[in-house]
């Protein structure tokens, strides 16, 4: 799901030559609906392609925080995703309280936790994860936006190689 929507994104933000050159990149032939790649084809597809759109999104993070973004709109529209949208029943809150458990159900590695400081302020708190912080702040953003959530917003923070954390908010 995430290959496919990083090179859906590739497509829209840059041409079918940077497609082709992050599909390589991932050392996958043929992408198959429903079968688990190693997060490492992934991360080198991420790379390579904010490497490709940096210019464009003004600087890699922000490359980054676009790929994420986009990715949010694969991960909506998956089973698991779909899921996510139900349990919440149109509620922010119950939306960011599941991304956890949900997020587990579309990777096979770390560990996802959501602290509460307020009733539209939350710490998101990711142990074992490869991704790289931008990216997820993408992540979140774009599952917010979707949401409809007002003034969302998403402060991404790497605590070491492999924790982040990241402070997500809304208005009521």
């Amino acid at each position: 799901m995430f290959l496919r929507t990083t090179l859906d994104a590739v497509r829209c933000l840059g041409d079918e030559e940077a497609v082709r050159d992050c599909q390589r990149a991932s050392g996958e032939d043929k992408l198959v609906d429903f079968f688990a790649y190693p997060v490492s084809a992934s991360l080198r597809m991420v790379f390579i392609a904010a490497r490709m759109l940096e210019d464009r999104c003004g600087g890699i993070d922000e490359a980054l925080r676009a790929l994420g973004y986009r990715a949010a709109d694969g991960f909506l529209c998956s089973a698991a995703g779909m899921a996510l949208q139900l349990l919440a029943n149109g509620d922010v809150k119950k939306l960011v309280d599941n991304l956890p458990a949900t997020y587990r159900a579309s990777v096979s590695f770390g560990s996802r936790s959501i602290v509460w400081t307020g009733p539209t302020r939350g710490r998101l708190i990711m142990r074992r994860e490869f991704m790289p912080y931008p990216f997820l702040e993408g992540v979140l953003m774009g599952v917010l936006d979707k949401a409809c959530a007002r003034d969302a917003q998403v402060r991404g923070h790497q605590l070491s190689t492999l924790e982040s954390e990241y402070e997500v908010s809304w208005q009521t």
